[in-house]
């Protein structure tokens, strides 16, 4: 980091760690009658054909704080430009060891769609988050100026996405989970808004106008594009879309101080085994009257004379449950209505369901909720997950959930399916004590069970803002088709502030091949949505993020199928000029 204060040097954990937890959105509408909308740059593409790239921070740049946003462009932070495209790498890793595919070529088009996900909305005044542990360095996760700009950078990726949806259209769109920073109904409302094409007031609280006049600062109210309505979006849960900040699970005081005007006050919850029971200092929050968004209220309990309060107390800032949340999901203008959640399974907060995005096509959905359940105790040690590794962030599966996975898998391999799992938290990938582990027994468990169907294509996540691709191989060099691939989708709200699109794909030797992009959103000079990510780029410089772990990764996943699978897609897809 370039700056910490003490508290941070002491009690934080490592930001890659922290990365999920906290991060970045209300009621529709403004008080303009006839409101316009942020464009996007007219050249739309994907990372294909060029890429978001850094500028290098300038020699002697200064050091300053991450909430010095008035600084960063005298300073050099936050420049960037557009480099070369990325080159598709084509993977064979769970193919037979003999196999090279040299001379094999795309048939048909089986199925075109995208993801995104961790978009983090924010209520960037809301009196309960936990800027104090990252607004002077620490995690950027706790803070950092792109919550400013959360539902313009939503738009303008859904933008982006309809402009790519007329060069080749898209079968759906899946969201991965996230898409709340902290539980609350305005944050919920926000995302559905934009998707849905509403009139967006970013604003809680009072309504402010830091630079006067409409359509020149993050606070004013705007009319979101909508995503085409030919195009059918579902979403998974997340653990920030039903937990406090994503990390833990929201109490009375929490809720309580959500719709109050005082700054809530808590010690390190995050590695306190107290929680939301610790105190000592007050979070602070964002004052939406200043035109670079000044922080209030954040400091030990003995520095401030009073109790610090936000601006105004806000009723839409209330806490929602599983059931709530999944709810809210039924009031919407796009479709499907209630986005692939069933009614029936609402009121037990069940976020499972599965789906076919093309009655002609063999694939089936199966968006799985692997979020830490409510009632866990916040006991790494007891559940598995290693010692210090509070919160709940883990990836889980209790007996319920389990059982319908391989339900569903069941199904589908006896139908003669291939299958997705879709996600929120990745598997494989981390180890106690990350904050982001599987119990290694369970993931063990999942494992050896996933392993048994052959039609199983892809794992997709999001959780760790990151593009990652992860091949699991087959236990039984004799069966290659019994491996899989996952891919992980960076986050909306950290650089690099990206989308993924998906298009599978028969091969000429009766393989598939799953073609992973990343898309960094059109932005046009001078949005918000621009100045969004300048301050991304900047909050990855100044927090001295590791570029590697978050730069674009586009891929050809190539996947053996069994012989009954080859027979049955043989004749399905739409044709691929040659």
């Amino acid at each position: 980091m370039k700056r910490s204060t003490e508290f941070t040097k002491v009690c934080l954990v490592s930001l890659t760690s922290m990365l999920i937890f906290f991060s970045s959105g209300c009621s529709s509408g403004g008080t303009q009658s006839q409101l316009e909308g942020y464009p996007i740059a007219a050249e739309v593409s994907t990372t294909l054909q060029r890429a978001v790239v850094p500028a290098s921070i300038p020699s002697g740049t200064p050091t300053i704080f991450p909430y010095e946003i008035s600084k960063y462009k005298q300073a050099g932070y936050g420049a960037w430009t557009y480099g070369p495209g990325i080159e598709s790498v084509k993977k064979l890793d769970i193919m037979p060891t003999a196999y090279s595919g040299a001379s094999v070529t795309h048939a048909a088009s089986l199925l075109n769609f995208f993801t995104f996900t961790d978009i983090h909305i924010t209520d960037k005044e809301s009196p309960a988050q936990a800027i104090f542990m990252g607004y002077k360095g620490g995690s950027s996760s706790a803070y950092s100026p792109v919550m400013l700009y959360t539902t313009h950078v939503l738009d303008a990726a859904v933008q982006t996405i309809n402009a790519l949806h007329k060069q080749n259209p898209f079968h759906f769109g899946i969201s991965l989970g996230d898409t709340c920073n902290s539980t609350q109904y305005n944050e919920v409302r926000w995302y559905i808004d934009v998707l849905d094409g509403k009139k967006i007031n970013p604003d809680s609280g009072v309504k402010d106008d830091p630079v006067p006049g409409p359509m020149n600062d993050y606070q004013d109210g705007y009319k979101a594009a909508g995503l085409d309505k030919t195009i059918p979006w579902y979403q998974a849960l997340g653990n920030h879309d039903h937990f406090w900040t994503g990390f833990l699970p929201t109490d009375n005081y929490v809720r309580q101080t959500l719709v109050s005007e005082n700054i809530i006050n808590l010690g390190n919850a995050f590695i306190d085994p107290l929680g939301l029971d610790s105190r000592g200092f007050y979070m602070g929050s964002i004052d939406g009257r200043t035109p670079y968004g000044d922080i209030i209220g954040a400091g030990a309990v003995g520095d401030l004379t009073n109790p610090p309060k936000v601006l105004a107390a806000d009723p839409n800032r209330r806490s929602l449950s599983r059931g709530e949340w999944i709810n809210e999901f039924f009031t919407t203008t796009s479709s499907p209505v209630g986005h692939g959640f069933n009614q029936a399974d609402m009121a037990k907060g069940f976020a499972c369901y599965a789906f076919e995005p093309k009655s002609e096509i063999p694939i089936k959905v199966i968006v799985l909720d692997d979020t830490q359940r409510d009632d866990d105790p916040n006991d790494p040690v007891a559940l598995g997950f290693g010692q210090g590794s509070y919160g709940y962030g883990h990836g889980e599966l209790d007996s319920v959930r389990y059982d319908w996975l391989v339900s569903e898998l069941d199904k589908g391999q006896a139908e003669g399916k291939l299958m997705i799992i879709a996600a929120h938290e990745p598997i494989g990938v981390e180890t106690a004590p990350s904050m982001m582990a599987w119990n290694p027994t369970a993931e063990a468990k999942l494992f050896s069970k996933l392993h048994t169907y052959p039609n199983l294509v892809l794992w997709i996540a999001g959780h760790r803002h990151v593009n990652a691709v992860t091949a699991f191989k087959s236990p039984d060099a004799t069966r290659p088709e019994l491996g899989f691939w996952q891919v992980e989708t960076s986050s909306l709200r950290d650089f690099p502030q990206q989308f993924r699109t998906f298009q599978i794909v028969r091969n000429s030797d009766n393989t598939i091949s799953i073609l992973a992009t990343d898309v960094d959103p059109a932005v046009k000079d001078g949005s918000p949505a621009a100045i969004s990510r300048s301050y991304a780029v900047a909050a990855q410089q100044i927090f001295d993020m590791p570029i590697d772990l978050l730069g674009s990764y586009n891929a050809e996943l190539v996947k053996q199928l069994t012989p009954e699978m080859q027979a049955k897609i043989q004749n399905c897809g739409t044709p691929i000029p040659k």
